[in-house]
């Protein structure tokens, strides 16, 4: 399926999409730093375009993809953001939905922060899409459940021209882990270190992980265990001279990009494109779902909420979801 992705950032979602088998026809972004990370890592072109211009809606009617995907800005929803809708980046959604509205591809994928789903920016871009004649689905879902191995809950909103509200749903709910994903259940020793800082927003939150859980949500800022830092009570051990902070390449990592990717840039630079991008196993697990969805429609047996019977087994069997014939 031809696929745009657009506020493309690094790349983590169309990486997460070109996985799964979708052509990736060309990515659209307005920062830089993140500009130069992608060109070096994909074959297909990326376009700094404003696309809240008619200059961006343009290109991309142009290209006349089956699916646009893409994660407008979300600083203004984000808990590490002023979460201030007036600022100026929320309209970027509105944006996207009237990308989708003009450019009328049967599907569309829009990424987001959790708290969007509290916006008002939200409701608009619903309406839009509604009026556009699209069938929408949309769940929040935990990264650390769809093969990440990181507690990173985002939202997902998926959009088809040909399905009714919901549709999408039942796919996520059959394709998630019934356990998250730890460090270790992804890396094994590889990382080299059991323990590990991650700077807390406050202090009255721990600083120090370990690698049999999933990692935190990794953002956009990278520090160094401060001097005097004090061990907080949820910290699982002591400060040591060994204790260190994941590097960016870990980061990276932990985000399930590949080894090969190439990062290029200052690392301020660096740090922030990784905490912003998709984990790349986040995007190929929607992209799954939906290749899933679009399999079973054309078989007539695409999954309804109603029909999908949940089985628990016990501990020492598979614990899986059955579908209903």
């Amino acid at each position: 399926m031809k696929t745009v992705d657009l506020f493309s950032g690094c790349g983590g979602l169309s990486l997460g999409f070109q996985n799964a088998g979708f052509e990736i026809l060309a990515a659209f972004d307005k920062w830089e730093p993140a500009i130069k990370v992608y060109k070096e890592n994909f074959e297909h072109p990326i376009y700094d375009i404003d696309l809240g211009s008619n200059e961006g809606l343009s290109l991309v009617k142009k290209l006349n993809p089956q699916m646009i995907i893409g994660g407008p800005p979300c600083q203004d929803f984000s808990s590490a953001g002023k979460r201030d809708e007036t600022l100026g980046r929320a309209d970027l959604t509105i944006s996207f939905a009237n990308i989708i509205s003009e450019t009328k591809p049967e599907w569309f994928v829009m990424e987001n922060v959790e708290r969007i789903t509290k916006s008002r920016i939200l409701k608009e871009a619903l309406q839009i899409f509604k009026e556009a004649g699209y069938g929408i689905s949309y769940q929040v879902l935990d990264a650390s459940y769809c093969g990440v191995p990181q507690s990173r809950k985002r939202f997902f909103l998926v959009g088809h021209k040909y399905s009714v509200d919901n549709f999408l749903n039942p796919y996520f709910t059959k394709k998630q882990t019934t356990k998250p994903t730890t460090l270790f259940d992804y890396f094994g020793n590889s990382l080299g270190l059991e323990y590990y800082y991650r700077h807390p927003r406050s202090y009255a939150r721990r600083g120090i992980f370990s690698i049999y859980e999933p990692s935190p949500t990794i953002r956009g800022v990278n520090r160094p265990i401060p001097k005097g830092y004090k061990k907080h009570e949820g910290d699982p051990v002591e400060i040591t001279a060994d204790l260190r902070p994941l590097t960016t390449k870990e980061r990276s990592l932990i985000q399930t990009f590949p080894v090969s990717f190439i990062f290029n840039g200052t690392k301020t630079d660096l740090e922030q494109i990784i905490g912003n991008a998709v984990p790349v196993k986040l995007g190929e697990f929607v992209a799954n779902c939906i290749k899933d969805y679009i399999i079973d429609k054309q078989q007539n047996k695409s999954l309804t909420i109603g029909q999908l019977e949940f089985i628990y087994e016990d501990e020492d069997k598979n614990i899986h979801n059955k579908a209903l014939a």
